[in-house]
């Protein structure tokens, strides 16, 4: 069957986001007197803004509401997302290509919506998505393949027909079980997961130029 649509993550694959997020995380803790364990950043990726801002208020035995801690980060955040946070190398050229092949696309992210606007209004690229899926649109975080589904329904096309392009192992593997055509990309921030990434997806890729080629569009065609 032929390709008909992608879904992009955000963070690690179009933007080269992940080393502020793991710094991010310790930066929060420490302003409240914690100092970070070794493996926080590893075991917050897995989870949606209000599941982290629940676990750190539990772990940690913060003074504070879930909603005070997401607040909190999203401010730490911000600044990145509206001034400084790179796209990855390619990424732009690869999104013109697909426009230009008349790709539909959608992004799936976990990250607060709000930060997801002004990066993409930012880097110029807004208007190559016909949506953006978040768990604030009602769908759970990509542990459960529902945030994918809701997105190839806007996009009007099965999970069979429907790229999904990730840089998150425990992400790819839920799109590739939902039977999703899934691409590994492999980020530095994951490289301990690069050989399972490998073994769950498609096919993987270290760069946008990867697959910014004729033989990759061709499955579209």
């Amino acid at each position: 069957m032929k390709c008909k649509s992608i879904i992009f993550d955000m963070d690690g694959t179009l933007l080269d986001s992940m080393g502020m997020w793991q710094q991010l995380d310790r930066r929060f803790l420490r302003e409240n007197g914690i100092e970070p364990p070794p493996d926080i950043s590893e075991i917050v990726k897995k989870m949606t803004v209000d599941t982290s801002s629940a676990y750190f208020v539990e772990r940690f035995g913060l003074p504070m509401t879930p909603e005070q801690v997401k607040n909190r980060i999203e401010q730490l955040a911000a600044e990145a997302y509206e001034q400084t946070l790179p796209l990855k190398p390619g990424a732009a050229d690869f999104l013109r290509t697909a426009a230009a092949h008349r790709i539909p696309c959608a992004i799936a992210s976990v990250t607060y919506p709000a930060l997801l606007e002004a990066a993409l209004k930012r880097l110029g690229i807004r208007q190559h998505f016909r949506c953006i899926l978040t768990p604030e649109s009602g769908t759970a975080g990509k542990h459960e393949p529902g945030i994918y589904f809701a997105a190839a329904a806007r996009l009007g096309t099965s999970p069979a027909e429907t790229v999904v392009i990730e840089d998150a192992l425990y992400a790819a593997e839920t799109a590739a079980a939902a039977g999703f055509c899934t691409i590994g990309f492999r980020d530095a921030a994951g490289q301990a997961d690069w050989p399972a990434l490998e073994a769950v997806c498609s096919r993987t890729v270290g760069s946008w130029a990867e697959l910014n080629n004729a033989a990759f569009f061709a499955a579209f065609s």
